[in-house]
């Protein structure tokens, strides 16, 4: 038998270098969805990392976005040197954390020659492909096509390959960012999806962190 208990979630997107003026609920987990930075320079990246470990959540969560290019064109070995201790990153890959399967990637079409911009369509269905079918929390950088991803000149921006894999996998939460006007929240059937973006189009700090809630599924002990 499984027991049910609240896990106090916190998501927020395109911090963009401010994240020292946002001002965080209590939570057990924090969940950042990207563009971290506002150009990706390791200065930028390692001030965000100092201010993220010391926050007052159990569990730290991040991905990189569009504009975190030192994520990208970094060797793993020195990422992996540079996140401290108590804090994950996720680049097409997943954690769990008291039974809640989370699966993060900082992937979105291509667009200006950003960071970990793909070509839509094949080349960037292989990385929807990865996510896995019993995640409860997928994370990504943009938006599903159609999905809280409309500009502000009314562009449909989000990925029509991502929505599909989406609505096949049915996580419980989609969190993600990159478009700053188009952000709320919007359930549909299993999903509710939310654009957690805290600034707005012209990079000014608007929006609230977004709080979630999800029962954990902590083993009963047996005997």
């Amino acid at each position: 038998m499984l027991k049910d208990k609240p896990l106090k979630i916190v998501a927020i997107s395109d911090t963009h270098g401010q994240h020292r003026s946002l001002k965080l609920p209590n939570g057990d987990v924090i969940i950042h969805a990207g563009d971290v930075s506002r150009s990706g320079r390791p200065e930028q990246i390692q001030d965000f990392l100092d201010w993220f470990v010391n926050l007052k959540f159990r569990h730290k969560i991040f991905i990189a976005g569009n504009h975190d290019f030192f994520f990208e064109n970094a060797h793993a070995d020195v990422i992996d040197k540079m996140i401290p201790d108590g804090i994950v990153y996720l680049n097409d890959s997943s954690v769990e954390i008291e039974g809640i399967k989370i699966w993060g990637s900082p992937i979105t079409p291509w667009f200006n020659d950003w960071a970990f911009n793909r070509d839509r369509g094949g080349e960037i269905k292989k990385h929807w492909d990865l996510i896995p079918d019993d995640i409860d929390i997928l994370v990504t950088h943009g938006p599903p096509f159609g999905i809280l991803d409309e500009t502000v000149y009314g562009k449909r921006t989000g990925c029509e390959e991502l929505l599909l894999r989406v609505y096949h996998v049915k996580p419980k939460y989609h969190i993600f960012g990159h478009i700053h006007e188009d952000y709320g929240s919007f359930t549909k059937g299993e999903t509710t999806f939310i654009n957690a973006g805290v600034l707005d189009d012209w990079y000014e700090m608007r929006n609230e962190p977004v709080k979630l809630h999800l029962h954990r599924k902590l083993k009963s002990p047996s005997y």
